[in-house]
């Protein structure tokens, strides 16, 4: 591959962070004093960016926002923050999912997409029956999380933490849904932090987020979450525990 200079070098990192439209300012301030002429284009994308950036930086992505360091509900970045959205309507359904994965690579970084009929679904049935309980399996045995379903978003927090601190128990993870895109594509966009790394890994964020999608847009399952939610006095544990297909207590 062509040998590039320390000069294009710092070219080529202001360009790709004009295409993304990010300031270099919050880009890393990358040591390009000691790159040697051994540096190909290959390396300088790896540090200018994780993923396939060049399918970023089509729709004007920026990756100055901060993943897994804590999250204030109802308040989530908008999606014109994150793209461009104006670019983003030329694109097909397809390559949006694509891209907005390639966004999310990383730890603690969960991006996904749902059909705008089964979030409106979602939307629908959240709004009388907000709350559910979901065992997390780790290791030998389940922990319980607390789920509160506030479109947008959605909150996952461990049952006792919520037990012990209620509305003020911080959620080990977090989920918002873009619906910019719900009207014209068909096509809602998810984008999730796993705020405490160390009580949640990626694999297990994804799996609750795709637990509850199953509780609430399946019509079995969904009952029990109406049972939870209208009935509590009857709603029984280990049907939710049936459900899954894990040992009962």
């Amino acid at each position: 591959m062509q040998r590039l200079s320390t000069r294009r070098l710092g070219s080529m990192a202001s360009s790709v962070a004009t295409l993304l439209n990010c300031g270099t300012s919050s880009m890393h301030n990358f040591p390009f004093s000691s790159f040697t002429q051994q540096t190909n284009l290959q390396q300088l994308q790896k540090l200018v960016i994780p993923g396939d950036f060049l399918k970023w930086g089509s729709l004007g992505f920026c990756r100055n926002s901060r993943f897994a360091t804590g999250f204030t509900p109802l308040q989530a970045k908008p999606l014109d923050s994150i793209m461009d959205i104006e670019r983003a309507k030329n694109r097909s359904p397809e390559d949006l999912i694509s891209i907005w994965d390639d966004y999310h690579l990383g730890r603690g970084h969960i991006g996904t997409a749902m059909k705008a009929k089964l979030y409106h679904l979602l939307e629908q049935r959240a709004i009388p029956c907000r709350h559910f309980v979901i065992p997390l399996w780790k290791g030998s045995g389940f922990t319980t999380m607390f789920v509160q379903v506030q479109l947008p978003h959605i909150l996952f927090t461990g049952l006792e933490d919520y037990k012990a601190r209620g509305t003020q128990a911080a959620p080990y993870f977090t989920v918002t849904h873009y619906t910019e895109f719900a009207d014209s594509k068909d096509l809602v966009l998810m984008h999730g932090d796993v705020v405490f790394t160390s009580k949640l890994s990626d694999s297990e964020a994804k799996w609750l987020l795709e637990t509850t999608q199953s509780f609430y847009l399946n019509d079995v399952r969904y009952k029990l979450v109406e049972r939870f939610n209208r009935e509590t006095h009857e709603f029984e544990f280990n049907d939710v525990l049936r459900a899954l297909e894990m040992p009962l207590v």
